[in-house]
């Protein structure tokens, strides 16, 4: 799958999926841009990715900072000229029910999952535009799919957000060459979630569900965001791509 020399943003590429995505596209020939608030952690993996002969960069940003993305985008383009994917993959799960859960808590959670996603696009697609064409993946959920009964409500409100958000991406701005899907993971197997699957209940909940019987690695994920980012993928657009094990089929 071809993404060699584009140049690629990855929002919370400091993270275990992020990180995953950011390595599998460099080790295919991108130029992967690494965005997160976490400086130590992403500057670390994306010396890893040059240590393996890989192209990388990390730029500290608070994705729900206007200012902060518009200095970002600007930066990238006078460094590396374009911009030919964003993955808009960074996002947060406060876990608790609605009962439980305060209106500030849901606005951090509409913030960061969705804001984030609305500013990556807003100011990617101008660059898009000028240069004839790219790609957007937003990183929804299966939770954007269906009203996933183990999951809080907010975190699929913001999901279910992405999902549309993506589909208006991709009716309006193919005209321009421009691609927008988004991928739906099913539970990932990710430093994050090792947590909470310590929980025996948890884990025999989250093993249950999927009919292939294992829970997603983030190499599952990342080699999906890598078809889409491809030129073998230049017709897919709109298209929400469940990787679940089959769980949205049940």
């Amino acid at each position: 799958m071809n993404v060699k020399d584009k140049v690629i943003l990855v929002t919370g590429g400091a993270g275990g999926l992020g990180a995953a995505i950011g390595k599998c596209l460099a080790e295919n020939g991108a130029e992967v841009y690494l965005l997160d608030l976490d400086e130590q952690r992403g500057a670390g993996i994306a010396g890893e990715i040059v240590n393996s002969g890989g192209r990388a960069h990390f730029k500290k940003i608070d994705l729900t900072s206007e200012i902060e993305w518009k200095t970002v985008v600007d930066d990238i383009v006078a460094l590396s000229g374009r911009i030919d994917v964003l993955v808009n993959n960074a996002g947060i799960n406060i876990r608790k029910p609605i009962e439980e859960m305060s209106i500030d808590e849901w606005q951090k959670m509409m913030l960061v999952n969705t804001g984030s996603v609305f500013l990556g696009c807003k100011y990617s697609i101008p660059v898009m535009r000028r240069q004839g064409g790219g790609v957007i993946i937003n990183t929804s959920s299966v939770c954007g799919l269906i009203g996933h009964k183990y999951t809080p409500e907010a975190y699929t409100a913001t999901k279910g957000a992405v999902t549309l958000l993506t589909k208006a991406v991709a009716s309006r701005y193919a005209r321009y060459g421009i691609r927008c899907n988004s991928i739906h993971p099913s539970t990932v197997l990710t430093p994050l979630t090792e947590v909470f699957l310590q929980d025996p209940e948890r884990r025999r909940e989250r093993f249950d569900e999927v009919p292939l019987g294992r829970l997603a690695t983030v190499e599952d994920v990342a080699y999906a965001v890598l078809y889409l980012a491809s030129d073998e993928a230049s017709f897919i657009n709109g298209v929400s791509l469940p990787i679940d094990g089959g769980v949205t089929c049940c």
